[in-house]
């Protein structure tokens, strides 16, 4: 077992429900000392997790934050997220509000960490979507945010190299309390669930062991990379189309002797 986080100082945004808790609760469990930061506290308080409120979209109340840290060694970005809103049913005001938060707050708190994890040679942990690598209607400029924050950690683990390793972790689909909300119901979950390859949605504690994994010692010479954790991506849509059709008798080819 690696026990390298053991004793280690982690900052999980957004670490009081969900996939931040998941992250929170999987760093506790690895002997770390986790504080999460957000705006509202958790409903139900996570063993071994400090709780401390802070709006990550206000620099200056960011930068007071880091600052009053005695040590730190993991910084995890994972505050974000998106209402369901369609790009001509909203002006780009609002769009870039979705924006900040997925982007440039990450950017935010790791330049506010940055003299931390260059003394502690730690590691940052953005977490991304498959949102970014696809279409994503209904959720464009979160989609362009997290392409965007995948590109930010890659030359971010190039500047700071060699003392601060910087990794983007790509969830995909996750199980959440609010799942029921996005995906029309238990039946709505599990008509998703199918279209996984492993066959149903992450849960929140499949995202925080590949947290964990990449920031400990485990992952030493990982840096600049993806890790893709989304049960095999999603089935396309053609083979699904294809099956749905009629049958089709073979035909032979010309020029091919049967």
């Amino acid at each position: 077992m690696d026990n390298s986080l053991r004793g280690s100082t982690v900052v999980v945004t957004g670490g009081t429900r969900g996939v931040g808790a998941g992250i929170a609760r999987a760093f506790a469990e690895a002997g770390a000392r986790v504080l999460a930061c957000a705006r509202r506290p958790p409903e139900h308080p996570l063993a071994g997790v400090e709780f401390t409120p802070l709006d990550l979209r206000d620099p200056p109340a960011v930068r007071a934050f880091f600052a009053g840290l005695p040590r730190l060694d993991v910084l995890v970005n994972n505050a974000g997220g998106t209402p369901f809103r369609r790009l001509a049913d909203a002006g780009a005001e609002r769009h870039a509000k979705v924006i900040e938060l997925n982007l440039i707050t990450p950017l935010t708190a790791s330049l506010a960490a940055y003299e931390h994890l260059r003394r502690s040679r730690g590691s940052i942990l953005m977490v991304g979507s498959v949102s970014g690598g696809r279409p994503s209607p209904g959720s464009a400029a979160y989609g362009a945010a997290k392409a965007g924050l995948a590109s930010l950690a890659s030359s971010m683990a190039v500047e700071w190299a060699p003392e601060i390793r910087v990794n983007t972790l790509v969830a995909g689909m996750v199980h959440t309390d609010s799942s029921h909300l996005h995906y029309g119901g238990p039946d709505g979950v599990a008509a998703v669930s199918r279209t996984v390859p492993l066959g149903r949605l992450a849960l929140p504690a499949d995202v925080g062991a590949a947290a964990v994994f990449l920031a400990s010692d485990a992952a030493a010479y990982i840096s600049g990379a993806s890790l893709h954790v989304h049960g095999g991506g999603e089935r396309p849509a053609f083979l699904d189309a294809a099956t749905a059709g009629p049958d089709v008798p073979d035909t032979p080819t010309a020029g091919k002797e049967s």
